[in-house]
């Protein structure tokens, strides 16, 4: 419970009182507020490489349907192993405050790491975005919606920073829900359904959230490169919606690579094996050697 959480707010505490050193190499910020909203504040928990002098930052968005889950989950000590800064964020759930609070946050979480890179010693300027379901669309969207006013919200102050990421790795997310509503109608219209709820409605009588909350709607051709990774079984999240991104990013030109997992179904062990870990550890430490160089 949040409650019962050991709380080092970097304005009112200083981080050195957070610090966990870890066996590995890397050392732990757990439990950093970034931001306090109406409802809930939201926390993070940060990771730092020990040998490795302004190392690039993995922004880990974790899934749940938009209403459960948790931001400590071993994943994100694998990323740090490998010499990426991690930011391991929340975000409200949809049982909280409906959408774009979500995207807000996640925006504000963005926009916190950036303000405050000086004090872990990650590259600003190298931020890429992974995340999983439910975090899966709130990465491509934070991917492709970077400046659009309606997306951006307030949330954790820090107005003067971009909110745009370098790079997205998208594990089986929904990235057109009106796609969605014609392919899973089960998912989006009966009360109590997650896009229902994420809405407060269905989906088909929210046309205008629905679009705002698709990260296809918002490509452009400053978009950064995205990896999807989707398993050709998975019957929560149908792989109709990793192939729609990726067909609209490589139509604009964009970058967009596309791992199909076979017999893959939604979430599991085998998305994080060694061989596939390896390609989306590569992917990232290319992209973001590139936008080092602007």
């Amino acid at each position: 419970m949040k409650a019962l959480a050991l709380v080092f707010a970097l304005c009112t505490a200083p981080l050195q009182a957070a610090v966990t050193a870890e066996p590995d190499n890397f050392i732990e910020f757990p439990d950093l507020i970034f931001a306090k909203t109406p409802e809930t504040d939201l926390f993070v928990d940060v990771f730092v490489p020990k040998e490795v002098k302004n190392p690039p930052l993995v922004l880990y968005i974790h899934g749940g349907g938009w209403k459960t889950g948790d931001r400590k989950t071993p994943f994100v000590r694998s990323l740090a192993a490998q010499g990426f800064a991690v930011a391991s964020i929340e975000y409200r759930f949809s049982t909280q405050a409906k959408f774009p609070a979500q995207i807000f946050d996640c925006k504000g979480a963005v926009r916190w790491l950036r303000a405050n890179a000086g004090k872990f010693g990650y590259d600003a300027g190298r931020i890429a975005a992974v995340g999983e379901s439910a975090g899966g669309q709130l990465a491509v969207l934070l991917g492709t919606s970077a400046g659009v006013t309606e997306l951006e919200g307030n949330v954790g102050g820090n107005l003067d920073q971009s909110s745009k990421v370098q790079a997205v790795v998208d594990y089986f997310g929904v990235t057109d829900f009106l796609l969605r509503v014609r392919t899973q109608p089960d998912k989006t219209e009966i009360p109590g359904s997650v896009a229902y709820d994420l809405f407060g409605g269905r989906v088909s009588q929210n046309e205008r959230l629905a679009r705002l909350a698709s990260g296809v709607e918002f490509i452009s051709k400053d978009d950064p490169p995205l990896l999807a990774i989707h398993g050709d079984a998975d019957t929560v999240v149908l792989p109709d919606q990793s192939e729609r991104i990726v067909l609209a990013y490589r139509k604009q030109g964009l970058e967009a690579k596309f791992i199909i997992v076979p017999g893959g179904v939604h979430a599991g062990e085998r998305y994080y094996a060694s061989k596939l870990s390896r390609s989306v550890f590569r992917f990232l430490t290319n992209r973001l050697q590139v936008a080092a160089g602007g």
